[in-house]
């Protein structure tokens, strides 16, 4: 483990991990945390810095999965050696569990499967399980589990089967066109991240063929998004974004359900650190749920 009283390596101080500020005093502080308490775990460790940097959420939690995250970059410079892992980490998701699913055809109209639910897969354990397997299982990139805050809805048709699941986490942390055209500067994209979210997986079951579905429980989801994330994370959304992989799909729904088209990525990954990872390129869509949308992200 690295020692509190040795220098930290050459930096150019403060640095700017997880959308914090972070001093060599910082740094030496949480080497000194790890040197006096050699028995605390990665959550241990996070807490107790959380609580003394008050880092928490609007609603008063605090950041845990972000400090957490905080600490593995810090890793990452060696400016720290963390404990091992208790737990799975990114990387190194949970088991997903599998679920039986009717998978018998549906082919009809929407009126005849109305009425369709559209529920938040978080108030109940087994719909939780069931979403988890479902995005797994069936959507194209998978899933594992979401960072940080995330909203996971349900489709149920009238006769309890499911049709399929929407997930919208964080948004992306930086998109040019997207910036440009709600006027981001980077200080106050920065600032007001928090008021966008995207929608990072959207499924509706290959084995259901129903016309209209999909823009249905689109708008839907984005009708109840807004007060059910205040009501989970204590902040509204100002405004939704997604990407559509074009050479897959049409984006359709979005088109119907009114999402403007802002641009295109560039076709690498959040993950390509070094530009050589390739990706589809797709396009980038923005819903606005407020009529001040612009104003609050500006401000």
């Amino acid at each position: 483990m690295l020692s509190n009283r040795l220098p930290c390596p050459l930096m150019d101080w403060p640095l700017k991990i997880q959308g914090r500020f972070v001093t060599e005093g910082d740094v030496n502080e949480i080497r000194m945390l790890l040197q006096k308490h050699s028995s605390w775990n990665r959550s241990r460790l996070s807490r107790e810095l959380c609580a003394r940097w008050d880092w928490r959420r609007p609603d008063g939690q605090i950041k845990d999965m972000a400090c957490r995250e905080f600490l593995r970059k810090l890793e990452l410079r060696a400016l720290i050696k963390l404990p091992p892992r208790q737990c799975p980490g990114p990387g190194r998701a949970p088991k997903i569990e599998s679920v039986e699913v009717n998978q018998n055809p549906i082919s009809c109209s929407f009126s005849e499967i109305k009425p369709v639910k559209v529920v938040n897969a978080r108030d109940c354990a087994e719909y939780e399980k069931t979403f988890n397997y479902l995005v797994k299982k069936f959507h194209y990139l998978s899933y594992s589990r979401p960072v940080g805050q995330n909203m996971k809805y349900l489709i149920i048709g009238h006769d309890e089967r499911f049709l399929g699941c929407l997930l919208f986490g964080a948004a992306a942390w930086k998109m040019e066109f997207r910036d440009q055209w709600i006027g981001w500067e980077p200080e106050v994209r920065e600032r007001n991240l928090g008021l966008i979210c995207n929608n990072t997986r959207f499924l509706i079951l290959d084995w259901v063929k129903v016309p209209h579905l999909a823009s249905h429980v689109l708008g839907a989801c984005l009708r109840r998004l807004s007060q059910d994330w205040k009501e989970r994370y204590g902040t509204e959304i100002a405004m939704v974004e997604t990407f559509v992989d074009t050479t897959r799909y049409l984006g359709t729904c979005y088109k119907a359900a009114n999402f403007i088209t802002v641009g295109q990525t560039k076709g690498r990954s959040r993950q390509d650190r070094n530009s050589k990872l390739k990706v589809p390129i797709k396009d980038i869509l923005v819903y606005p749920l407020r009529r001040d949308f612009r104003t609050l992200l500006l401000e």
